[in-house]
């Protein structure tokens, strides 16, 4: 099936990520995203260690590809998400953290189900090539996966990863409330609840430690089982 998709929009919340922003945006922009136009959508959330003026610099280049947006306070990396999903033109969406932890030279395997029209969502997994973090760390996200597939009913092995790929008009029709990493377990629900045909494709990893900048805790663990049992029910 020949597909219609003409423009991918990268979707980069930004939080306190200087020492890696630029090197990410250079990842992305070489990434070879099978022949689409591409479009990064930067989206700083109040950072307070210079990435905010660094994203001010590049804005005033005027670069032709990169679209940005500016939160006034601190509001969490599912408000940042929101507020690029609104700015992005393209025709399909994928999320990309700011930080290295993963590698924009695996879009094409996630894009090939969907232009394919195996897919309706592809997921990145970590898991599928078995654990490339630590065992705590590890175990933490097969259990909320678990958790999450226990309420969906879906087959995944990597609810919480960062790679979601899936189309504009998807994403920007589900209504989403969640501000900082219940994201991951809301947009999950939503989708099952819709019946979307989600594949994942086994991506590589590479985990930080959080003096490195690591920003998720324990405490978003135990909210995404809240979110979890909230957004079965609740759109």
């Amino acid at each position: 099936m020949m597909s219609s998709y003409e423009k991918i929009s990268v979707v980069i919340p930004v939080y306190n990520e200087k020492a890696t922003l630029r090197e990410i945006i250079e990842k992305v922009r070489s990434a070879d995203v099978a022949g689409l136009e591409k479009e990064i959508v930067l989206v700083d959330d109040y950072s307070t260690d210079g990435s905010r003026d660094m994203l001010r610099e590049i804005e005033a280049s005027e670069p032709t590809d990169l679209r940005f947006g500016y939160h006034e306070a601190n509001r969490g990396k599912g408000a940042a998400l929101r507020t690029g999903f609104a700015i992005a033109s393209g025709d399909l969406i994928i999320i990309q953290d700011a930080d290295l932890e993963y590698n924009p030279e695996e879009y094409p395997k996630l894009l090939e189900p969907l232009l394919s029209d195996e897919a309706d969502v592809v997921y990145g997994s970590r898991f599928l090539k078995g654990a490339q973090s630590e065992a705590w760390h590890t175990f933490g996200n097969r259990f909320l996966t678990a958790v999450s597939n226990l309420f969906t009913g879906l087959k995944l092995t990597d609810m919480e990863t960062c790679y979601k790929l899936m189309p504009a008009s998807v994403v920007k029709n589900i209504p989403l409330r969640s501000d900082r990493f219940g994201f991951e377990p809301e947009i999950t629900a939503k989708l099952a609840r819709r019946r979307m045909r989600i594949v994942e494709r086994p991506i590589t990893y590479s985990r930080r430690g959080y003096d490195e900048g690591k920003k998720i805790n324990w405490k978003d663990g135990a909210a995404a089982i809240y979110h979890i049992i909230r957004y079965r029910i609740a759109d």
